[in-house]
């Protein structure tokens, strides 16, 4: 009898590890591959895999109401390292002066990030587990003057600040 218990215990034992297992066998979500929200609004920000760029670190799309997409690169400085996004709406293709890029990119700063205790950081590179928020500073007020705003554009604006919803397959 005691050899029957002793054997459903360690069954048991054997199952709830089994039970863990999945939770732990999976990797976090990789920065890029994650879907961001923001709840104010509805807008997500989706970042892709960017590739073997030299000079950009991160590639996202900001989706809005009204089925508006902005592209989005994210460039780290020389110097102070800074990671400098820039959101860009139409931009003609080829080459381009700085004005014509200018006129184009509706938002563009420093990404920040923060987590769980508040604290805060710089949008990582690819390859590092996403953060759990992210700050786009003055993104709602630069989007509102920019030509993707009303009209046949968006009309919800979204805040500054995106949570992270999940990750992509």
């Amino acid at each position: 009898m005691m050899a029957r218990l002793l054997g459903s215990a360690k069954l048991a034992v054997l199952m709830a590890g089994m039970a863990l297992a999945p939770a732990t066998a999976h990797a976090a979500c990789p920065i890029e591959l994650a879907v961001y929200g923001d709840a104010q609004s509805g807008s997500e920000i989706d970042f892709t895999p960017t590739g073997t760029s030299a000079t950009v670190t991160n590639t996202f799309r900001m989706i809005l109401d009204n089925n508006v997409v902005l592209n989005g690169i994210v460039m780290w400085t020389e110097g102070v390292a800074r990671p400098n996004g820039a959101l860009m709406f139409k931009c003609p293709e080829g080459d381009t002066t700085g004005s014509e890029l200018a006129a184009c990119t509706p938002w563009h700063g420093v990404i920040y990030t923060s987590d769980d205790k508040g604290s805060i950081g710089l949008l990582p590179a690819e390859g590092v587990e996403a953060p759990k928020t992210l700050i786009l500073p003055d993104l709602g007020p630069m989007l509102r003057q920019s030509s993707a705003y009303g009209g046949n554009g968006f009309s919800k604006v979204p805040s500054d600040v995106f949570t992270l919803k999940g990750c992509q397959e």
